[in-house]
């Protein structure tokens, strides 16, 4: 039995989550927050591991007897997902596990589902720990107390919540780490403690890797982000330990430790790189000079990374490319300007969306278009504007993703405060769930949302003009492995399959 202070685990949820993707298609992706939170307790003296239980394909019953192999003194459950609207998803990996842990170490759920919904996560959940915030400022001073019983001690650890007799208690958030902290509060991952060679990206990124998967890296260079679409949820957990204000909580290590990461990445021989910021092409003073600095340091990556349709500026092409940026993933969200306008609080409406996609793929870099089905707005008509203008632009990949009220949105309060349908399960806010139950509109029906949403997905994909278009620019085998996840039809409770 190994001794540590803290176990953190990633639970797994992929089979509920992804269905038949998972076994073959999905990506299997590290836990980014798992290994910061880890890599932050371990630089403050304490004792730490990190079990990935879905990158080892342990279900809940094998996940809970392997927790139990440790002496662990703190049992800290990270909630994130591939993206940040999937976090609330992982809370059904998360509720399995903790059904069949029978152990008396405490257990603490930290991420954005928990800090987004801290007091329901404690009624629900059989957990003595919510952290409500980004972690590092409740996690440590909580693997210092003396005692994890004392209600005195507890009562003094910013952003917990916890159990006091049969009463749900809970301290002010601890305030947000500045810029000028994250590198000593967040000192990179631990790479050390994860099963690097489980890990394999998306099918898609592989194409312009000659279809290799692995060796495969995931990693933040900014956190947080400017913007509020009233869909996204990315900012629950940076919210101002003043209070629950919202604030722009957009924030980016500095450059030279950036690069001690990409550094450990290039010496594990990793080709693969997701940059997972929810907007890395955004302070172009950050996002420039580390392109720069990748570029001078001769590393040849295979980096995709996230962009808003109105931070992607000509100029900046040239650089991302020759750093090996390959994909930018771009947030279109609708085809439609008055839905769009709806969400996105008139932010980019304007921005001519063709032509920004055309310079990007005429600069080398691939491009991801990010579509909704079933905004408020949206109807039957709206929605296949939206599918028409993703067959017109033809990106090299498109994801289709039907609107969720996320908990931590401003839709998910909008949506609670007018009684709107929301999901009944965890696993019902996956897109890709047997449970999926998106928004209904104002229009019409959730049920048709996600029919149009599944019909789009095989209309695009199984277009002949756009096979021919991988199979030009990437090969036969990248249109085969297109070809290959056509075939899989995903099943719907809310279709009645």
């Amino acid at each position: 039995m190994k001794k540590v202070d803290a176990l953190f685990v990633h639970a797994n949820a992929a089979a509920k989550v992804y269905q038949d993707l998972s076994k073959d298609l999905s990506a299997i992706e590290q836990p980014i927050w798992a290994a910061l939170l880890a890599n932050s307790a371990r630089c403050a003296g304490f004792d730490v591991d990190i079990l990935d239980c879905e990158a080892e394909r342990l279900d809940a019953a094998s996940s809970a007897r392997k927790i139990e192999s440790y002496r662990a003194r703190l049992i800290v459950i990270v909630v994130y997902g591939q993206q940040p609207s999937a976090s609330t998803q992982n809370m059904q990996g998360v509720r399995e596990l903790l059904t069949e842990l029978s152990t008396d170490t405490k257990t603490l759920l930290v991420g954005l589902h928990p800090s987004a919904l801290p007091r329901q996560t404690m009624e629900l959940e059989d957990v003595d720990f919510v952290c409500q915030g980004e972690g590092p400022r409740t996690i440590n001073p909580l693997l210092a107390c003396h005692d994890l019983n004392s209600m005195t001690e507890l009562s003094d650890i910013p952003g917990l919540w916890y159990r006091n007799n049969n009463e749900i208690d809970f301290n002010t958030p601890a305030r947000l780490i500045q810029q000028k902290d994250l590198s000593s509060e967040l000192p990179g991952m631990a790479w050390d403690l994860l099963p690097m060679e489980k890990y394999r990206t998306s099918n898609w990124h592989a194409m312009s890797n000659g279809g290799k998967r692995t060796k495969f890296a995931s990693l933040y260079t900014s956190l947080g982000c400017p913007f509020k679409c009233n869909f996204c949820c990315i900012n629950a957990p940076f919210r101002d330990g003043t209070g629950i204000s919202k604030i722009n909580a957009f924030r980016f290590w500095n450059v030279d430790d950036m690069m001690s990461e990409f550094d450990k990445l290039h010496e594990m021989g990793i080709e693969n790189v997701k940059i997972a910021d929810e907007m890395f092409v955004m302070n172009k003073r950050h996002f420039l000079e580390l392109c720069n600095s990748i570029i001078d340091r001769g590393y040849k990556f295979n980096i995709w990374a996230y962009a808003r349709i109105d931070t992607v500026k000509e100029e900046y092409l040239e650089t991302l490319k020759k750093a090996g940026v390959n994909w930018l993933a771009l947030g279109i969200e609708s085809g439609n300007i008055d839905v769009r306008r709806d969400v996105t609080k008139g932010s980019f409406v304007n921005t001519d969306v063709r032509s920004l996609v055309k310079k990007i793929q005429e600069s080398g870099i691939n491009v991801i278009g990010n579509y909704i089905f079933g905004l408020p707005e949206d109807d039957i008509e709206s929605m296949r504007q939206t599918l028409d203008l993703s067959k017109d632009l033809q990106c090299e990949f498109s994801n289709f993703y039907c609107a969720m009220a996320y908990p931590g949105s401003e839709l998910y309060t909008e949506s609670s405060r007018l009684g709107w349908v929301l999901p009944s399960s965890y696993d019902g806010y996956s897109q890709h769930s047997y449970e999926m139950r998106p928004l209904d509109t104002k229009k019409i029906t959730a049920e048709d949302v996600v029919r149009f949403r599944d019909n789009a997905f095989h209309e695009y994909y199984e277009d002949p003009a756009y096979l021919k278009f991988i199979e030009s620019k990437f090969g036969k085998s990248a249109r085969q492995e297109i070809e290959k996840m056509t075939k899989i039809r995903l099943r719907r409770r809310i279709l009645g399959d």
